[in-house]
């Protein structure tokens, strides 16, 4: 049988078809600039224009490190318009990180913001053969951005023809299990992400919508960002990467922002500020948060400070968050029967999820097992790196590695990573559930836990903990007041304290990070310390 070509729209066309439509109405906000939608349809073309001309070709990679800023925007649908692929970076990555993303990529151009000298240095040394060097801002490195952009500026270049599965930008994991992966994202898969996003997380959105920008645009944000562009909603940016909570809320009440998408810590920082009853957020329709499950407490103290606005997704980068969903309506500041605390939602439109054990076999209802998924937003691999590949897929399912169970309804509950979990005296531990209760002690913030080696029960849980403001508590009273509530087996077996915990780029709380510290700190390993577990901590099993 032919197989016919499966061509589909360039997502490059999402911007032209907002400029046709609502070409004078306010596409872009940045501090006290403002771009239109035919503004930034141009200047798009401006850029693609010059890209063009200086050889850059449908499959080439462009690799960006920027922080949010409108050409970073921009830059992404000028590379989608000739078909290259963009290859954007967590900016807070060292250079040395970032000349490998740019070697493991293939990036033959840079687009890189003039505060990066360094960074564009590494990249020129690990790629030799880099043909071109863009900069934002004034720079001795490369290029002018604005220069070509005002040079180009009414010139435009043919949409690159694509089909479903080419390339249109390499989403790099975050590497907390060694080098960082690029998946790959192509034009038919994210026009179903697009689809799927309105259709479950922002039902009813339209040009008359406003979205904050409160996360780097490298990963999830721009992902949100390019489905507002899909119904022409105005994006504002705060004005600088500097995260505050009061202009955050000053922005949502200036510009009417109906929604936002963030990960649950700065929802929780968001909500605990002052400033949250400074301003008018009445606006807010969709604070829609990933990357993490939310605790519940955080969940009940946000919906009591902003109302049932709340939506969690469950989605890895390689799903392009389309996973499960826990719409608005599910989320309930208050404990009772139909509340089903601790989930992450039910399957997405036009996605499966299936709990199995380590063969491949799908387990039953409530039993555990890594969560896998099919589907449409499933990315087509990553890129140059078969060995991720044939660990990431088996019988067509895309293996998250995450460990979790399903209900009778379908609802799915997230117990960890796998390599979170850890197994003391032959029990499985799931540190999640620990954590929730743990959070529930009035004088706790913040905390993590994590297994680690111990020579009676093979693997023990430590907790490190982050205490509210003026709040005072102290290991053995928080490990007495947790006994009971969980099983002995399942307390920690010592709790740290600190002032802060560590944190990814993107607000997450990485325990790679956290026992990286531990260990610099000399709390780790416990035996070197001679820790004595006190009575009422003992971990019998």
């Amino acid at each position: 049988m032919n197989v016919i070509p499966k061509r589909v729209m360039n997502l490059s066309h999402l911007v032209r078809q907002a400029a046709r439509r609502y070409g004078q109405e306010i596409a872009f906000v940045w501090g006290d600039s403002t771009w239109t939608w035919a503004e930034l349809d141009r200047r798009i073309d401006a850029m693609a224009s010059a890209l063009a001309e200086r050889g850059v070709a449908k499959g080439d990679r462009v690799l960006v490190q920027s922080k949010n800023c409108n050409q970073m925007f921009e830059s992404m649908f000028a590379c989608f318009r000739l078909g290259a692929v963009w290859v954007p970076t967590n900016f807070r990555q060292t250079p040395g990180e970032v000349a490998y993303l740019a070697s493991a990529s293939g990036a033959s151009v840079m687009i890189c913001q003039h505060d990066f000298p360094e960074h564009a240095a590494a990249v020129r040394e690990a790629v030799p053969d880099l043909r071109l060097v863009i900069s934002i801002g004034p720079s001795a490195f490369g290029d002018d951005y604005e220069a070509l952009v005002e040079r180009h500026l009414g010139e435009s270049v043919a949409v690159a023809p694509v089909e479903h599965d080419d390339p249109c930008w390499f989403f790099f994991t975050s590497g907390t299990t060694g080098r960082p992966k690029a998946a790959i994202l192509t034009h038919g898969q994210l026009a179903f992400v697009i689809t799927s996003h309105l259709c479950d997380l922002m039902p009813g959105t339209t040009q008359a919508d406003a979205s904050l920008v409160v996360a780097p645009l490298s990963h999830g944000a721009g992902v949100h960002q390019l489905v507002q562009t899909a119904r022409g909603v105005k994006t504002v940016l705060l004005t600088s990467d500097r995260f505050d909570a009061d202009e955050v809320w000053a922005l949502v009440e200036r510009w009417r922002i109906t929604n936002m998408f963030t990960v649950p810590t700065i929802v929780k920082l968001l909500t605990e500020h002052p400033s949250v009853d400074a301003h008018d957020h009445s606006s807010l329709r969709y604070v829609i948060y990933a990357g993490a499950p939310m605790y519940r407490e955080d969940q009940k103290h946000a919906l009591k400070k902003l109302g049932k606005v709340l939506v969690q997704y469950f989605g890895l980068g390689e799903v392009t968050g389309n996973i499960t969903v826990l719409p608005a309506a599910l989320h309930d500041p208050e404990d009772g029967d139909a509340v089903k605390i601790g989930t992450c939602g039910f399957e997405r439109t036009g996605m499966q999820v299936s709990i199995q054990d380590n063969a491949g076999r799908e387990l039953q209802p409530d039993e555990t097992g890594e969560i896998c998924v099919c589907g449409p937003a499933v990315f087509a691999g990553y890129y140059d790196n078969p060995e991720a590949n044939a660990k990431a897929f088996r019988d067509g399912w895309f293996r998250t590695g995450d460990l979790g169970h399903m209900d009778e309804e379908g609802f799915l509950y997230i117990t960890g990573r796998a390599s979170d979990m850890y197994i003391s005296g032959g029990s499985n531990v799931y540190p999640r559930e620990i954590e929730e209760k743990m959070l529930t002690h009035p004088a706790v913030a913040e905390v993590a836990i994590l297994g680690v080696p111990d020579r009676t029960w093979g693997e023990v849980g430590i907790a490190v903990c982050v205490l509210r403001p003026d709040a005072r508590l102290d290991e053995r009273d928080l490990l007495t007041w947790m006994d009971g509530k969980v099983s002995r087996y399942k307390l920690p077996k010592r709790v740290f304290f600190w002032d802060a915990l560590p944190k990814s780029g993107y607000g997450k709380i990485t325990k790679l990070a956290v026992r990286a510290e531990l260990e610099a700190r000399g709390c780790l390993p416990l035996e070197a310390k001679g820790a004595e577990v006190p009575a009422q901590q003992s971990t019998g099993q």
